[in-house]
């Protein structure tokens, strides 16, 4: 299990990379140009998870675990399809923009549970897989509805198309990861 470390001005750096991205692709304006030397967002070994909320509402959550760009490609990407492709949702307005708060989760590389019942609440985040489904919950989603881990296994296999005791088949993998969350102050 591998600590994600990235220093306070470095996340400072991907939050407003990031709201310069949302608001440049909601308007409709050419994307702006970013040179990114800073070494902490130009790692390819992380995925990420970038969540739109106006207000207690969600608006809009798209990532990646698997990562072929360095991080803060990947969020420029992310950013985009949260504000657009969010099938739960209707794209983000140009009206709601100045609503929007940014949530940027930054994950560490997939590991195989071997005992799923082991993870922690909160501190894990899920990856269930089983021939072509998959779902995704971050580990912050089982501290928001007050879940055990049973409860968190289970919707992970629920949202990936799986009945909910899919996590106890040997066929069903199961991975966790870690994220490092930043949130915007709005």
């Amino acid at each position: 299990m591998e600590a994600i470390y990235i220093p306070p001005a470095s996340q400072k750096s991907l939050m407003e990379l990031s709201r310069r991205t949302l608001e440049s692709f909601v308007r409709g304006t050419q994307r702006p140009a970013y040179e990114v030397e800073d070494p902490y967002l130009c790692v390819y070994q992380y995925g990420a998870f970038v969540s739109l909320h106006k207000g207690e509402e969600l608006r809009g959550c798209i990532g990646t675990c698997f990562p072929t760009e360095p991080l803060y490609r990947t969020i420029i990407e992310m950013t985009e399809a949260a504000a657009s492709r969010d099938y739960r949702v209707p794209p983000i307005g140009e009206d709601e923009l100045s609503h929007i708060r940014i949530d940027i989760s930054v994950l560490s590389p997939l590991w195989l549970a071997r005992d799923p019942l082991s993870l922690e609440v909160g501190k894990h985040g899920l990856h269930v897989a089983k021939g072509e489904k998959r779902g995704v919950l971050l580990p912050q989603v089982a501290t928001q509805y007050g879940w055990n881990i049973e409860t968190f296994l289970s919707q992970a296999c629920h949202k990936a198309g799986l009945p909910n005791n899919a996590w106890q088949w040997p066929e069903t993998r199961i991975s966790a990861f870690t994220a490092l969350i930043i949130e915007e102050s709005r």
